[in-house]
C-alpha cells in the first residue's frame, strides 16, 4: 500500500482527488490518504442537494456544497474533520464491510483511551454517538473506501448546515442532529493535535494493512488531470446542483437500510423518466437503475421483472426488491 500525502483543504479537488485515484491511478498498487476540506457540506452521489441543504445558511456562511461519488448520506466538513480514503482491489466480502476498512482506526483510538465501536449499516460510534460516517464506490475492479472522523468540528455549524428531515430524526429515536455526533476530542485524556492524530492513524493503518509505509507523490500529470477533473466536474452547478428536474410522481420511503425516493414521469402507462434519491449505500451508478426502468410499464409485475435483471446490492445496499417495489404501488 502506497501514501499519497494531500495536503488540499479545496472540497472540489479533494472529491476529484477521490476519482482520480481509484479510476486512474495504476491498479496494481493499493492507496491510503487523508484530507480536511474548509467548511464544506458533501452530499452522497443520489441525494437531491435542494431537499438535504439549508441553502440560505450555507450561502450566508460561504459553506461550499459538492456532490461525492459514493452513495450515503449528506455530511458537513471543517477543517476539524479528518477524512481517509482506501482504494484496493474489490472483493465481494469488502462490500459495505466498514470493519474491513475502519479497524485501524478504532485500533488507534484504543491506543488513545477511546472505546469507539462500529454501529449501524457505515458508522463508528464513542458512547452511541457518531464520530465516523462511511461510504464506498466500485468501478474497474476496484473499490473506494472513504469515511469521516470529527476530531474538533463545529458541531454548531453541521446542525444549521443539514436540512435533515423530521422522518429521519424520529427513526433515529433523537431529537437533533447534534445529539447523535460528537467529537474525538472531548473523550482524549491529552489534548493532541490533528496534525499528531493524523500520524498515529497513519502507523496504525499500515501496520494493520501490514505494509511498510512507502509514500507516491503525485506528478505534474496526476495534478493536471485531477485539477481537470475538479473544473469540470466537481466545481460545478450541474454535477452538485442540476440532477433533480420535476417529476409527475414522487414517492419515498424510510427503511432500515437507508430512505429512497424515487420520481417518475408516466405517459400512456410507460415510465418515460425516472429518478431516484437517497441515502441508500449504492456503491455502483445508480442511473443504470434508472435505465433499466424507462420505457417498462407501469405495473408490479413489470418493475420487479426489470429490477430482477439487476443486482440490487450494489445499488440499494441492504434494501430489498420487496421493498424497492412497494415504492411504486
Amino acid at each position: 500500500m502506497l501514501y499519497i500525502k494531500n495536503e488540499s483543504n479545496d472540497p472540489y479537488f479533494n472529491m476529484a482527488l477521490d476519482e482520480y485515484v481509484v479510476s486512474s491511478l495504476d491498479p496494481s498498487e493499493d492507496y491510503f490518504y487523508f484530507y480536511q476540506n474548509k467548511p464544506a457540506v458533501i452530499i452522497g452521489r443520489n441525494q437531491n442537494t435542494i431537499e438535504e441543504v439549508n441553502q440560505e445558511y450555507v450561502n450566508e456562511n460561504n459553506i461550499i456544497v459538492v456532490r461525492r461519488m459514493s452513495g450515503g448520506g449528506a455530511v458537513y466538513h471543517d477543517l476539524g474533520n479528518v477524512n481517509f480514503s482506501f482504494v484496493v482491489d474489490y472483493k465481494p466480502e469488502d462490500f459495505n464491510n466498514i470493519e474491513r476498512f475502519a479497524k485501524a482506526i478504532v485500533k488507534a483510538l484504543e491506543k488513545l483511551g477511546i472505546n469507539a465501536e462500529f454501529s449501524g449499516r457505515n458508522d463508528i460510534t464513542i458512547d452511541g454517538k457518531k464520530i465516523s460516517g462511511n461510504a464506498q464506490y466500485i468501478t474497474k475492479g476496484r473499490i473506494l473506501h472513504h469515511g469521516t472522523l470529527l476530531f474538533d468540528s463545529d458541531l454548531t455549524v453541521l446542525s444549521k448546515a443539514l436540512n435533515v428531515k423530521p422522518e429521519k430524526i424520529l427513526s433515529k429515536g433523537v431529537k437533533s442532529v447534534k445529539s447523535r455526533v460528537t467529537n474525538i476530542k472531548e473523550y482524549l485524556k491529552d489534548d493532541i493535535s490533528i496534525p499528531t492524530f493524523k500520524e498515529m492513524l497513519l502507523k496504525y493503518v499500515f501496520e494493520v494493512e501490514g505494509s511498510e509505509l512507502n509514500e507516491y507523490i503525485l506528478t505534474p500529470e496526476d495534478m493536471k488531470n485531477i485539477t481537470k477533473l475538479r473544473d469540470e466536474k466537481y466545481a460545478t452547478w450541474e454535477w452538485n446542483f442540476g440532477n433533480a428536474p420535476e417529476f409527475d410522481l414522487v414517492r419515498s420511503h424510510r427503511f432500515d437500510g437507508g430512505e429512497i425516493q424515487v420520481r417518475m414521469n408516466v405517459r400512456d402507462g410507460i415510465i418515460t423518466d425516472i429518478k431516484f434519491f437517497g441515502d441508500f449505500m449504492s456503491v455502483r451508478d445508480i442511473s443504470e437503475v434508472e435505465k433499466q426502468l424507462k420505457g417498462q410499464k407501469f405495473k408490479n409485475d413489470a418493475i420487479k421483472a426489470a429490477l430482477s435483471k439487476l443486482n440490487l446490492k450494489d445499488y440499494f445496499g441492504s434494501i430489498s426488491l420487496e421493498e424497492i417495489a412497494s415504492l411504486f404501488y
